[in-house]
C-alpha cells in the first residue's frame, strides 16, 4: 500500500464570497470540518490543512480533529504560497510519502470515495499525477507523485497545481470526478449547494 497524504488548502480570502467561505454551514457542519472530516475517513495519512485568512477564526473549528495545521504566512501572495508550504511541512513529518494529494474546502460534494479513487487509479497505473476531470477542467482535487514536490515547491503567484499538470501532461491520468465541478465561490454558488442538498 502507497503511502499517500492530503493537503486541504484553507488559506484564500474568498473576497468573492464576501465572508470566510470555510465557515459557511453545509449539512450541519461548516466547509471547513466537512472537508477534514472527508479527508480523515478516507486513506489519506496524514491529513494537513493550510490555513491563510482568517485562520485565528477556522483554526478553533478543526483543533479537536487528528490533522496537522499550518499557517501560511505569506498567503496573500497566491495559492502557489500554500501547496509549496504544504508541501515541505508534510513532507518533514513524513519521510516515506509517496504521493500527495492536493484537494480544496470549497468543493463540498468531493468524498472519501474521490480520494481513495484517485489513491487506487494510482496504485494501478503509477502515473506522475491522476487529476480529476470535470465540465472539460483537468483540475483536483488531483494527487502527485513524490518525484513532483520539488516542483510543487517552487509554484510561484496564484497558479495553483494546473502548470505542472500542462507541463506533464503526458504522466496525467484523468479520471472523470462530476463532484468536482461545484466549487463556492460566490454567494449565489452557494445558494444553488444549499437547493441542491
Amino acid at each position: 500500500m502507497k503511502n499517500v497524504g492530503l493537503i486541504i488548502l484553507a488559506a484564500g480570502k474568498a473576497s468573492r464570497m464576501g465572508k470566510p467561505k470555510q465557515l459557511l454551514t453545509y449539512q450541519g457542519n461548516n466547509l471547513i470540518s466537512h472537508a477534514v472530516k472527508i479527508g480523515l475517513n478516507s486513506i489519506c495519512k496524514p491529513v494537513l490543512v493550510v490555513l491563510g485568512a482568517y485562520a485565528e477564526k477556522i483554526k478553533p473549528e478543526i483543533d479537536k480533529f487528528p490533522v496537522q495545521i499550518l499557517e501560511n504566512p505569506v498567503w496573500e501572495t497566491g495559492m502557489a504560497s500554500s501547496i509549496s508550504a504544504g508541501i515541505k511541512a508534510i513532507k518533514q513529518s513524513n519521510h516515506n510519502l509517496d504521493a500527495v494529494i492536493i484537494g480544496l474546502t470549497d468543493q463540498p460534494l468531493i468524498s472519501e470515495a474521490v480520494f481513495n479513487q484517485l489513491i487506487q487509479k494510482y496504485q494501478e497505473t503509477e502515473n506522475k499525477i491522476i487529476a480529476s476531470a470535470y465540465d472539460d477542467v483537468v483540475g483536483v482535487p488531483a494527487l502527485f507523485h513524490q518525484n513532483l514536490f520539488v516542483e510543487l515547491m517552487q509554484l510561484e503567484g496564484d497558479k495553483g497545481a494546473k502548470a505542472l499538470m500542462r507541463k506533464y501532461q503526458d504522466e496525467v491520468l484523468a479520471i472523470e470526478i462530476p463532484e468536482a465541478a461545484i466549487d463556492i465561490d460566490t454567494p449565489d454558488d452557494y445558494e444553488k449547494l444549499l437547493i441542491g442538498s
